[in-house]
């Protein structure tokens, strides 16, 4: 049904505001009294005053406005607040707000004795049908949220039920119809939107924290340093939400207590010193903190503040090269020793977490056989200048370095590195006495094993590094594992003291290995170690050996074969394979047992017939590829044993129990080894 008569909204709205205490000054803008109390008249009076106001912004009043939080009354413009009708309840306060375009207030009339009254509005329907009732419905009513609103279903007076806030919904979109008394429809829904007007009830506030900037020193007045960005939940179509920032305090203070200055509108922090007061080198301490402040109503004095710390880093450039503490530096070392022999001082001004403080340093002469380096100390930034190969005092007893030092990163264009920027140093060789030198070293000699006693393998050669002592040199054995040599003490000669066995233990890959002693006659004495390395030739001095010296073969086998034997020799090639495998003597008769060839290394032996249940003794001779050759004779036990019903008897024939098949079995495994 189309509503009969358009229906008139009217809207109670009310604004509370935090008041502000102003600064002690000549002129506080602002109301001179903000809190006012009244006792609850029977009524108030149309148009009788009821107190007056003092309101000033220190610059005239031009423009000034008054609000006041109830309808039903006004503040005229000599400040005195009046009744624009007959009233008896007000609730329990009035907040009246002035405002000029350079500043505003709010004043607090506390009514002692009112009661609270909540802010309402009047639907009205004057065609509305006799007995008819009004309907609210949406969210704050019979939706989430509910109960916020409510309607008086006689007069259409809708009221808050408790305190709204702008931040948590802004509008509320209501419906208004009437009703007959069976709860019909009558007329409507029309729409009723309730508009909550904003408070300044929130204050700025920095979220992005912590807040941290860098500027490179040096830079030019006016380089942005960073931004500061403050956030007010208040309406941003308002000035409860307009920001404006200061800087309230730097600290240092020095060299300036104004180094940096702050956009008010957008944040923007820069630099507003010269280049040459942001000289890290010079600064009492190269970090600031500004504490900024973000204050809303655009910075009026009334508005709420947040603030947040900044801080502002002065970050180092390589303005400043690195510097030798002294031109020239000096060093002594032992001849033959390594390591660092003197630590290389500068000064740099620059930041020593930077690479503009970082040394790098460099030989750049005196150093032809790379006998030095030069490192740089990570904590002190000194050089460590170091042997690498040992000096030689005989050769050359003194030396002389240029070094440079420059940093890891480089210069700024206008800085150069000078002559401080390069050392001398004068490093001394000491002699020591150092011990005789084999030559060669190792000493290589090839003999045959088994050569006689007291043969001569060689004679070594030691010299002494110390040319110009002219001292005497005596030799002794060192390590001589097996104790076959023996060295003359004066002229050197190794001779042999014991039969030379190249299958001994001691001897690996055919190399026997021994150390020699060369003594100085010095004062203490120094020494010298030799290698020597004996290559032994092989000769046959080893016989060969069979494997294994057991068999076991059944009684009644129809498989004549008894075990495949393998041969082994400690000597090397041509002295070893290929073995000959023979029967040497036979305890049984003829035609009894046989030895076949399989191969270089392996052969066969076989029964012709079965035997009776026993031990037989059967010696194999095997000979080795020689000249001359070398023969071992061997008895292979072979026990005959009783086979029945899948078990195996030798107790009537001696002690062990290996099958045939068993014995088989471990010799082809062995050839498959070979």
């Amino acid at each position: 049904m189309q509503p009969r008569t358009p229906l008139l909204l009217c809207v109670l709205l009310s604004q509370v505001l935090l008041l502000t205490s102003a600064e002690d000054l000549d002129c506080t803008p602002g109301f001179q009294q903000k809190v006012f109390h009244i006792n609850q008249p029977a009524q108030f009076i149309e148009d009788q005053a009821i107190l007056n106001l003092t309101f000033s912004d220190c610059k005239g009043n031009n423009k000034l406005h008054y609000e006041v939080s109830s309808p039903y009354f006004k503040v005229n413009n000599d400040g005195s607040l009046v009744a624009l009708k007959n009233i008896t309840a007000v609730g329990k306060t009035l907040f009246v707000h002035a405002r000029t375009p350079h500043a505003e207030d709010m004043a607090e009339l506390v009514i002692v004795g009112g009661k609270d009254i909540q802010g309402s509005l009047q639907v009205v329907d004057s065609d509305r049908p006799e007995g008819s009732k009004f309907r609210l419905t949406g969210k704050g009513v019979d939706q989430e949220p509910k109960g916020i609103f409510r309607i008086n279903e006689n007069t259409g007076s809708v009221s808050v039920t408790r305190t709204l806030d702008r931040e948590t919904m802004a509008t509320y979109q209501l419906f208004v119809e009437t009703t007959d008394v069976n709860g019909k429809t009558l007329e409507g829904p029309v729409p009723l939107e309730v508009i909550v007007i904003d408070q300044n009830d929130n204050r700025p506030i920095f979220r992005e924290g912590p807040y941290i900037g860098h500027v490179m020193e040096g830079s030019p007045t006016g380089t942005t340093v960073m931004r500061m960005t403050a956030f007010d939940a208040d309406d941003p179509a308002t000035d409860n939400a307009l920001l404006r920032y200061n800087i309230r305090q730097q600290t240092p203070d020095k060299p300036s207590p104004n180094m940096f200055y702050i956009d008010p509108e957008k944040g923007d922090i820069v630099t507003v010193v010269s280049p040459a007061l942001l000289d890290r080198e010079t600064l009492e301490n190269p970090k600031y903190e500004l504490i900024i402040e973000a204050q809303d109503m655009a910075g009026l004095d009334v508005g709420l503040t947040g603030t947040a710390t900044a801080t502002i880093m002065i970050d180092d450039k390589n303005d400043h090269s690195p510097k030798f503490t002294k031109k020239e530096f000096q060093a002594t070392v032992e001849e033959g020793a390594v390591g660092v022999i003197v630590n290389l001082t500068v000064e740099d001004k620059d930041d020593p977490t930077t690479g503009a403080w970082r040394a790098a340093y460099t030989i750049i002469n005196g150093n032809p056989g790379q006998s030095f380096e030069i490192h740089t100390n990570p904590q002190t930034n000194e050089g460590m200048l170091s042997v690498v190969k040992p000096l030689d005092y005989e050769i050359s007893a003194f030396h002389t370095l240029l070094i440079k030092v420059e940093n890891e990163d480089p210069l700024v264009p206008d800085v150069s590195y000078g002559p401080s920027s390069t050392a001398t140093v004068h490093i001394t060789v000491l002699d020591v006495n150092e011990g005789p030198v084999f030559y060669p070293d190792p000493m290589t000699v090839t003999r045959q094993e088994n050569i006689s006693v007291g043969s001569v393998l060689l004679t070594v050669n030691a010299t002494d590094p110390d040319s110009l002592q002219h001292q005497t040199i005596r030799y002794s054995v060192y390590k001589d594992p097996a104790g076959w040599l023996n060295i003359n003490p004066i002229n050197g000669t190794v001779d042999t003291m014991a039969v030379l066995d190249r299958e001994s233990p001691f001897v690996h890959n055919s190399v026997y290995t021994a150390l020699f002693l060369a003594i100085d006659s010095g004062n203490p004495p120094a020494t010298g170690t030799g290698t020597l390395l004996i290559t032994l030739e092989d000769v046959n001095d080893n016989a060969p050996f069979i494997y294994p010296t057991v068999a076991e073969v059944c009684d009644d086998a129809k498989n004549l074969s008894v075990v495949i034997l393998g041969a082994s020799d400690k000597d090397l090639h041509p002295n070893t394979d290929p073995f000959k495998f023979e029967i040497h003597k036979q305890a049984v008769p003829d035609k009894v047992w046989k030895v076949s060839k399989i191969n270089n290394t392996h052969a066969l032996v076989s029964l012709l017939q079965n035997l009776n249940k026993a031990n037989y003794h059967l010696p194999i001779m095997v000979t080795d590829s020689g000249k001359p050759p070398m023969t071992n004779i061997t008895d292979l036990r072979v026990q005959v044993c009783s086979c029945k019903n899948s078990k195996v008897d030798c107790n009537a024939a001696g002690a062990l129990h290996f099958s045939v098949t068993s014995v088989l079995l471990v010799s082809l495994f062995s050839l498959a080894c070979l």
